[in-house]
């Protein structure tokens, strides 16, 4: 049985994304555990994250691979890149992300390429405005990409908005 899980093709790849010691001051003195980020997806459009304490980094691991498998969005992928440009905020972190051409790659750095990369997406520029923890900048990136639109109807909305324009 062990042996079939492990030459089975896994359905998630797992990056993780932040990992950090937390204290709780008790009488005694203090208690450490671990928190972890993790971020998974399966390069196809389903993408999560899933953060959970324990009181090993291994448990802890698990534990958001876990949150993150339930927490999974499906977002539109349109030849490679987004449909349309979004801007996202998540509490203090704000991303602007922009289609790009097929061969310009992912252009932009920190947990958000992560987030991009196990989506699923090859070719997107994408910037990351004010500061904000590693932890808001992915999960603004994941809200963002899960409130993309279709093509046609992103296509739609911008002949409507020109359209829109000339009459004014």
């Amino acid at each position: 049985m062990r042996g079939k899980n492990r030459n089975q093709k896994r359905e998630f790849d797992q990056k993780l994304l932040d990992l950090a010691r937390v204290t709780r001051v008790v009488r005694g003195g203090r208690r450490f555990r671990f928190r972890a980020t993790v971020a998974i997806g399966n390069k196809k459009g389903k993408v999560g994250i899933g953060i959970a304490k324990g009181a090993d980094v291994s448990s802890a691991i698990s534990k958001a691979f876990n949150k993150a498998k339930k927490a999974t969005v499906q977002i539109k992928i349109y030849q490679g890149t987004i449909p349309h440009a979004i801007k996202c905020k998540y509490k203090s972190a704000r991303v602007i992300m922009r289609p790009a051409k097929k061969g310009r790659g992912i252009i932009v750095g920190g947990a958000v390429r992560s987030i991009i990369e196990l989506a699923g997406i090859s070719d997107m520029s994408a910037k990351i405005v004010g500061k904000g923890s590693k932890v808001n900048n992915a999960f603004a990136a994941l809200e963002g990409l899960a409130s993309l639109k279709d093509f046609k109807q992103s296509k739609d909305n911008l002949k409507f908005t020109k359209k829109q324009n000339a009459v004014s």
